[in-house]
């Protein structure tokens, strides 16, 4: 018997039934396919396969997709050619994914169709096969086609990667990566072969968390007895649902998938990233589709958090019949009697077994009487007995039995056998060593852990096992994790439940355990890492402890102030990368002129209040705004408010304005000297103004100035569709075109030089043929020297007038604002301010002036034809914020690192209303919608603020936890902002959360909506990949930079590329890149000799960036290619 027989059988008596359902979470209803279906489509894959695979009687497949509506028909179609499925990560470290696809020997792999961009981004030397896409089936085939001739090296690569963490031990039980060593037994001689016809179901790779990942080639034989034993301990009917917990990776998804699809059940499959999210998780499960049947192991239980595993997952009326738990220690009987309502009657299982003899070897049911009130909470739970077909055996060092006692298990059967990594044939009965120790007691196993996490301390030898279940048994711990750090120090990482002391929690546990079993160090944590399959990371939680040490000299604690100034240097260093420096630091350092910068500054952050062990608030904007000494003298003030020692607050360094003898300037307007008397012109200018994030702002201009086929109303901005370049966008330039002499990477224009102006636009694009093929290539059209870092973004003006040239408006850390020429990159003016400048310009309402923020807490309203002053307003403290324009009023709204937001009228010189953003500085941009008329302000406060932009009365707000560097961007339905907990949130304009989307790295980057694709976002993170998904929240594509992404992507089209729409985006290492937006390939990159931090802006051809080594880079795109035609 088969996988796929069983399957069959299951869909002839059950067609009818509904056999998977996918739901995302979202406004779209759920979808589900019948038995029928999935058989259905199976077939045509089938059929398929069969045409273009040589099988030769042994065939593996690989499979390169999320879990979706049509996995099930995959893998069926796969298995019916018969063949193995293998499946591949599209997430997993490419350098894996290919040693596994290469040392498995895979020839064939289907890549699902909206992956094929990534897959062929990771993985070089695979093909498309003739007619090798099944658009309704949604998948595509590649063939291997190059040599295997560099497996060694990668193999090499594999190794040298994986084996230094041999030594840190610490795997975790079941499911672990075994020994080399295999004990064989035979029975009289029978071998089982890997190359029979048609014996394998799919071959898996092991995570390689302890060592070099093998490779586990599964027959039918091994598993089928796995799933025919479990349906009937878990009584499976037609009328479960089960979900599919588990990553296709991960060998219990082969028993989440074929329990339901053997017996006639559902199976509910959901996006990875709802996996992520315990609150929505649990929702889909157990209210909108009623799960009777849940896999997993114990941590991912845990991530529901006890909140929600007592009300919803383990409550009196849970649709939960069966939860089975296994692949970890299952959890103490006290903690998980504290998840259990009393009137819950979930069945709760115990699994255990290793991927080696997959999947599943002993099973065990926890009696209903355990849970009662009454029953003692010392009572072991065993791993139970063997399953079908499995044999379970106890031995010692020496190999004998044990039947009493301590010892290694070892699993097996007479044809529960694997095949690993090379291995051709495998003796009949052949037990596998796990390296997990028991205890057995009255015929009973009793985990005792990993052999690897056996420890010699203080003399005494004991399992760190123990040491974690001492600690879930305490009340104040939520979930916990233990390693053995450099086999040196015993560290307990606790995710805490309330407040919780970390003396008293070490005195409790000194009660509980021997000497030699209490810990080093306790370290909280907000969350246990997981593995991908779903186990605590013990390579990151070393990491964590790493940090932690940094953070710190050892076996030392905070004496008082003196010692505080010495921790806070060494914190400084060490997170500025400064440690072999002997040089002391000046008392009027600032963080971010130092060599920090945001991410920095939160490392920083997160490494002070771990030192000083609780929270200093306000601390983030003093790293980001104020000296080192400023910084000591907050956290002083929290940590030790009584002593003499400390100074008033108040009285520490106070930032004075030049000239004005110390005079209170809060809530003032002042001239400054350089300032001259002007009038308003009374006269609008007709302009178009583009910024960060595709903001696109135009005032006043004709019909002429745009294509005669579209209308726009004359006056009125489009804030919520921030893009129409498509209607005045120039062309693009030839890369031959006259004039332009290439020296070195810099184009210098030289006398025949001509320039495309907005006003012929009509023309160019009417005269101008396509390109059929072609490729993106930079170049460095002018760059302009400010003098400092430009980590501000670029401001775009191009007038309607074609005598007047395009300006780009830009400030510097030098204290410049630079006004440009954008055709020829000369000087127009440069205004020295009083300070450094962060802040991107915006422009006013009539064109007429420029305002921009500075770090010396002015905001500066300049003319934008010479960069006279015009007006300053006065705030509290530094100006990082751009300010952003509304077209009706001419209002201007800014924010401030004194934590407020001001509306300002700059014809009036006035402020109209502040408001006070409750803690936290604006460091973002507001973000204006028209309709609702809403100004939305993030802070770093971590609050996100929806604002009436006449009034400055509150609307709404939502607190989400961490800072908000990013800066909301809206569109007609929602409104969307990014934050350092790397999620991307989207609210709708009534203040209610729609969904956030997970990255792995803070998200410093502000959204980018645009109306040239409408229903798309892009933006990057700092896990250096750029990300589009759509508006429902679910991931189109990602692209993998080469670095963190920190500016905003900005979206533009070309007509010389049959309008293609292409995304550019700037990685931190400098890299430039340029994007197809709607299927996220690449078609262009260059790099820019230093760090950049700036957001790009596209005009045209034209592409403007700041960068850190001191200049505004202006980048011309142009074609290369085998088929330019264009006839411009």
């Amino acid at each position: 018997m088969t996988l796929q027989e069983m399957v069959n059988q299951a869909a002839s008596l059950y067609s009818d039934r509904k056999a998977v359902w996918f739901d995302e979470c979202n406004d779209k209803p759920p979808t589900f396919y019948t038995y029928a279906t999935v058989v259905k489509l199976a077939m045509e894959l089938t059929a398929f396969l069969r045409k273009h695979c040589d099988q030769q009687g042994k065939c593996e497949i690989g499979l390169y997709c999320y879990p979706g509506i049509n996995l099930p028909s995959w893998i069926l179609g796969i298995l019916q050619v018969p063949a193995a499925y293998s499946p591949v990560d599209p997430d997993a470290p490419p350098v894996l994914s290919t040693y596994f696809m290469k040392k498995s020997n895979l020839q064939y792999i289907l890549v699902e169709n909206d992956k094929i961009n990534k897959f062929r981004m990771s993985h070089v030397g695979w093909s498309y096969c003739s007619s090798s896409t099944i658009e309704h089936i949604g998948l595509t085939l590649f063939q291997m086609s190059s040599s295997n001739a560099d497996l060694n090296s990668q193999v090499d690569d594999v190794k040298s990667k994986y084996e230094p963490f041999k030594a840190m031990g610490n795997s975790q039980p079941g499911y672990s990566i075994c020994p080399d060593q295999t004990e064989v037994k035979t029975s009289e001689g029978g071998y089982m072969d890997v190359g029979q016809k048609y014996s394998l179901a799919y071959v898996l790779h092991t995570s390689g968390t302890t060592g070099i990942p093998k490779i586990v080639r599964v027959p039918h034989k091994c598993i089928v007895p796995n799933i025919q034993h479990l349906k009937s301990i878990f009584e499976i009917t037609q009328n479960d649902v089960l979900f599919l917990a588990s990553p296709l990776t991960f060998d219990p998804s082969v028993v989440e998938l074929f329990i339901a699809l053997t017996s006639g059940a559902s199976i509910l499959v959901v996006p990875n990233t709802i996996k992520m999210m315990p609150v929505e998780l649990s929702a889909a499960l157990f209210h909108h589709h009623h799960v009777t049947v849940l896999q997993a192991t114990p941590t991912l239980l845990r991530r529901f958090g006890a909140h929600i595993i007592k009300s919803t997952v383990l409550s009196a009326n849970t649709s939960l019949r069966v939860l089975a738990l296994g692949g970890e220690a299952f959890p103490v009987l006290n903690l998980l009697k504290s998840w259990k309502h009393k009137e819950n009657k979930t069945s709760v299982f115990n699994l255990y077994g290793i991927t080696e003899v997959s999947s599943w070897a002993t099973c065990y049911k926890i009696p209903e009487e355990v849970f009662s009130a009454d029953f003692r909470t010392d009572f072991p739970i065993p791993l139970g007995s063997p399953l079908l077909g499995t044999k379970v055996e106890v031995r010692d060092t020496d190999g004998s039995a044990v039947l009493e006692g301590e010892g290694q298990i070892f699993i097996g059967g007479e044809e529960r056998i694997c095949f690993l990594d090379d291995e051709i044939t495998v003796p009949l009965g052949t037990m596998r060593e796990t390296g997990d120790f028991v205890r057995v007691q009255n015929a009973k196993l009793f985990f005792l852990g990993r052999k690897d996490n056996q420890i010699k301390r203080h003399g005494k030898r004991f399992n760190i096992e123990c040491l974690q279940q001492a600690a879930e048994d305490l009340c104040q711990v939520e979930a916990c994790a233990v390693t053995w750090y450099q086999q040196e120090k015993l560290i307990l990482f606790v995710v805490p439940k309330d407040d919780l002391e970390e003396r008293e929690t070490l005195k409790e546990l000194q009660k509980h355990l021997p000497a030699h079993a209490v810990p080093d160090e306790l370290v909280l944590i907000k969350t246990l890492p997981l593995t991908s399959h779903g186990k605590v990371d013990i390579s990151e939680l070393n990491k964590i402890y790493q940090n932690h040490l940094n953070s710190r000299r050892r076996d030392s604690k905070l004496s008082g102030a003196e010692e505080l100034w010495e921790r806070l240097q060494y914190l400084w260093k060490s997170v500025l990368g400064l440690l072999g420096d002997s040089t002391g630091i000046s008392k009027d350092a600032v963080f971010l002129y130092s060599g920090g910068d945001s991410l920095k500054a939160l490392r920083f952050y997160d490494e002070i209040e771990m030192l000083v062990g609780k929270a200093v608030p306000g601390l983030l904007e003093v790293i980001l705004s104020r000296s080192i000494e400023e910084v000591y003298r907050h956290i002083l003030k929290i940590l030790f408010p009584d002593e003499d020692q400390l100074m008033n607050y108040d009285n520490v360094v106070k930032r004075k304005l030049s000239g004005n003898s110390g005079e209170d300037f809060r809530g003032k307007y002042i001239k400054l000297k350089s300032e001259r008397g002007l009038e308003v012109a009374s006269g609008l200018i007709s302009f178009i103004a583009l910024s960060r994030g595709n903001h696109f702002f135009s005032m006043n201009f004709t019909k002429s100035f745009v294509q005669p086929n579209n209308t726009v109303q004359v006056g009125v901005e489009l804030l919520q569709q921030p893009s129409f370049l498509h209607l005045v966008t120039p062309s693009i330039m030839k890369s031959h075109v006259q004039g332009y002499e290439m020296e070195n990477r810099i184009l210098t224009v030289t006398d025949k030089a001509t320039k495309t102006d907005c006003c012929s636009v009509h023309q160019i694009h009417a005269e101008c043929s396509h390109v059929t093929t072609a490729e993106l290539a930079l170049c460095i059209r002018w760059k302009s020297n400010t003098r400092k870092c430009v980590d501000a973004s670029p401001l775009v003006i191009i007038p309607c007038k074609e005598e007047v040239s395009a300006s780009v408006y830009v400030g510097s850390h030098s204290h410049a604002m630079q006004a440009i020429d954008l055709d020829l990159g000369e000087i127009k003016w440069e205004k020295n301010l009083g300070d450094r400048i962060e802040s991107s310009a915006c422009v006013s309402k009539c064109g007429n002036f420029i305002v921009v923020g500075c770090y010396d807490g002015l905001v500066y309203v300049l003319q934008s034809s010479d960069g006279e002053i015009h007006w300053t307003f006065v705030t509290e403290d530094t100006v990082k914020s751009s300010a952003v324009v509304d077209p009706s009023s001419g209002l201007v709204y800014i924010g401030s690192h004194d934590q407020h937001v001001y509306a300002l009228d700059i014809y009036k010189k006035a402020c109209v209303w502040k408001l006070h953003c409750e803690g936290g500085a604006v460091f973002s941009s507001p973000c204006l919608s028209s309709f609702p008329h809403h100004l939305y302000v993030a802070t770093l406060g971590g609050l996100l603020l929806a604002v009436n932009p006449v009034t400055g009365n509150k609307i709404w707000k939502s607190f989400l936890g961490k800072p908000l560097f990013s800066s909301p961007h809206c569109n007609e339905k929602y409104v969307c902002v990014g934050c350092v907990d790397g999620n991307l949130y989207c609210y709708t304009h009534a203040g209610e959360k729609v969904w956030q989307f997970s990255t792995d790295g803070p998200v410093f980057s502000s959204p980018c909506i645009s109306s040239l694709t409408k229903q798309e976002i892009f933006f990057g993170s700092h896990d250096c990949f750029i990300y589009c998904c759509n508006m429902e929240g679910n991931l189109l594509w990602k692209f993998e930079a080469t670095s963190s992404l920190y500016g905003t992507p900005f979206v533009f089209q070309i007509d010389d590329l049959k309008n293609r729409i292409l995304l550019a985006a700037v990685s931190t290492d400098g890299k430039v890149w340029i994007l197809n937006a709607k299927t996220g390939t690449a078609e262009g990159v260059d790099k820019l000799p230093g760090e950049v931090f700036s957001s790009p802006v596209v005009w045209g051809t034209k592409l403007v960036v700041g960068c850190r080594n001191d200049y505004v880079y202006c980048l011309d795109l142009y074609i290369t290619g085998k088929k330019e035609q264009l006839r411009c």
